[in-house]
């Protein structure tokens, strides 16, 4: 069913203009987002505008994941993400091991910051040697601090945060199903 959008006639305008007069609406005089005060030297702004521009030079030179509060996922949940704009057979045949995996990595015994800073270095390895899917294996174990998988949940927050991942997604049962991930990656110079 196809839905034509209402184009309003001059009635209807002056109607509305009219309307917004009689409710004391006024023109906007100027279009600056902040057009009072300059504001003052404020420590703690300055030094939350260095980290955000330190965050976003990290992102720019090939990602720096985050360490923060991540969703908790179940052991045995089955993890999904893919770009909006990725091909339907692409993301079907990643789901289904279809697409050979070149190199893996397995975090299992690492620490929160190792798991980090491993999954970092294989992805940058990766996106050097232009490989399109790899295989990282994340565990299922509960952490012992934490009721849920905590590398799961933190490898599930971390690949959705890295530039050059189009998509991921649980691997099959012969290359380790919900505590291993295939990893879609984008080749440098090349499209989905």
């Amino acid at each position: 069913m196809s839905r034509d959008r209402h184009v309003p006639d001059d009635d209807e305008i002056n109607a509305f203009r009219q309307a917004l007069r009689e409710a004391g609406v006024r023109p906007i005089a100027s279009n600056r987002a902040d057009p009072g005060r300059r504001r003052r030297g404020d420590v703690a702004a300055a030094e939350r505008r260095a980290a955000a521009t330190t965050v976003a030079d990290d992102l720019a030179g090939g990602g720096r994941t985050s360490d923060g509060r991540v969703e908790p996922v179940r052991p045995s949940e089955f993890l999904d993400f893919a770009l909006p704009d990725l091909p339907w057979r692409t993301r079907q045949q990643l789901k289904r091991g279809q697409l050979a995996w070149e190199a893996g990595l397995d975090l299992h015994g690492h620490t929160l910051e190792e798991a980090r800073e491993e999954l970092e270095a294989f992805l940058r390895d990766a996106a050097d040697r232009r490989r399109r899917c790899v295989l990282v294996v994340h565990g299922k174990a509960w952490g012992s601090t934490r009721d849920y998988p905590v590398i799961k949940s933190h490898v599930n927050a971390w690949l959705r945060e890295w530039p050059s991942v189009l998509a991921f997604c649980s691997a099959t049962a012969i290359d380790g199903g919900t505590g291993a991930v295939y990893v879609l990656l984008r080749r440098r110079g090349a499209e989905a």
